[in-house]
């Protein structure tokens, strides 16, 4: 099963010139079709930069959603470090060409000057092999390279050319991920205290990852979570050697002399 990643470009986001939306999105996207996000990364509008971290996601075996620098000005560079990161040109796509045309002639009837429209058509130059990502909001589409999925920075239009590859290509992977997750919250404890304990189990218990979500408590909750505490759990693919897991685990903590809650 391909994992999912996502690429999120732009100096506006580094700056906090504008808050990134797309992360939440894309988890929730994922979530929905009962998949899951492997990684996330960000970067700015730097050619370089972008065109080394595709050169090395191309290589791997992720699915990629990359979000933002597919336009045509200046500060616009994710088409031509996709490129540049697979060693081939930018061409006009003929695809994108005629949905271009047909933007063109929505918002200018009367037409553009040459060198407007010559403009516009850049936003269809793909890197050589591409396939189109429809664009139901303005016409204007992304592209496709492999597993690599490109798309404009703005949500209205970015989310639903997510769902849409999400839908093309990747439904047989849906509710394919199984995993499951047992937890306890522990009061009082530290985390170097449960360390060796977690340790132990992933080593007794193949397949199974522990994991530890320490807290301050947040005073605006009720109940246990607005006390210091910690989440411990296991999760894997095996609800039996999960279950088996979550035991030991939970064996450990009473033998710890630690208070502790489950049901979580």
């Amino acid at each position: 099963m391909k994992g999912f990643g996502a690429l999120i470009i732009g100096d506006e986001i580094l700056s906090g010139r504008r808050r990134d939306k797309h992360l939440e999105k894309i988890i929730e996207l994922l979530a929905a079709r009962g998949l899951s996000l492997s990684w996330a990364h960000y970067l700015g509008d730097e050619r370089p930069a972008v065109t080394g971290f595709l050169r090395s996601s191309f290589a791997g075996g992720d699915v990629v959603f990359s979000t933002g620098g597919i336009g045509a000005t200046p500060d616009d560079h994710t088409r031509q470090a996709a490129a540049a990161a697979l060693g081939v040109g930018l061409e006009l796509h003929p695809e994108a060409e005629v949905l271009i045309a047909a933007r063109i002639a929505e918002i200018s009837p009367e037409g553009l000057p040459e060198a407007d429209r010559r403009q516009r058509m850049r936003m269809g130059e793909f890197p050589q092999g591409a396939k189109i990502i429809p664009n139901p909001y303005n016409r204007i589409p992304g592209f496709s390279i492999g597993d690599h999925h490109f798309v404009p920075g703005f949500p209205v239009m970015a989310w639903p050319m997510i769902e849409w590859v999400l839908d093309t290509y990747y439904a047989a992977q849906f509710h394919s991920d199984k995993r499951v997750e047992r937890a306890l919250l522990v009061f009082g404890a530290m985390e170097s205290t449960l360390t060796p304990l977690m340790e132990r189990i992933e080593v007794e218990f193949a397949g199974i990852k522990v994991f530890s979500l320490p807290s301050v408590g947040d005073a605006t909750l009720s109940g246990s979570r607005a006390r210091r505490h910690i989440e411990l759990g296991v999760k894997g693919l095996e609800p039996v050697t999960v279950e088996a897991a979550y035991r030991v685990l939970r064996a450990a903590v009473v033998e710890l002399a630690m208070e502790f809650e489950e049901g979580i």
